[in-house]
């Protein structure tokens, strides 16, 4: 894993070896491992919430989106139902604006949910690795930094 400036590696890193130095102004009141190991969570749960942010927002797009299409299925049957009201006849040329509009409007509830659900259910998965990845390194850089310290004192 590259140390890329804004890289969750980089972050977690530069947090370990912060938290190394800060312990030395807490005068020994919590143990060093103690500490590390603190503030290596810390990193490692403020990279998932960074990860996570507007997942939320891409569910409810796939999960609203076909309610939205079927408003308009709905919306246009209505139309269509009041023009056979009003004319007194069921024609073909009553019916049939009104029908291809609800129609349009399933196909775009579709259209907007089919993709937003196949891109959330991506992300989410691409998420779970990476943040195993960062666990990992997080969990190695705290093993070392322990070690590292413990050999200086």
């Amino acid at each position: 894993a590259a140390l890329t400036q804004d890289s969750p590696y980089q972050f977690i890193a530069a947090s370990g070896l912060e938290a190394t130095k800060k312990h030395d102004g807490l005068m020994g009141h919590i143990p060093l491992a103690d500490w590390i190991s603190m503030s290596m969570q810390r990193a490692v749960d403020r990279v998932n919430r960074e990860m996570q942010s507007g997942l939320s927002f891409l569910a409810t797009v796939g999960s609203v989106s076909p309610f939205v299409g079927l408003f308009g299925t709905v919306w246009g049957i209505y139309h269509a139902l009041s023009a056979i009201g009003i004319s007194g006849q069921a024609s073909i040329d009553k019916v049939a604006g009104p029908v291809g509009e609800a129609l349009i409007m399933t196909a775009i509830g579709l259209a907007v949910a089919v993709p937003a659900v196949l891109g959330y259910n991506w992300l989410v998965n691409r998420n779970k690795g990476v943040m195993e990845d960062v666990r990992s390194f997080g969990n190695d850089l705290n093993a070392v930094l322990q070690a590292s310290t413990s050999a200086k004192r």
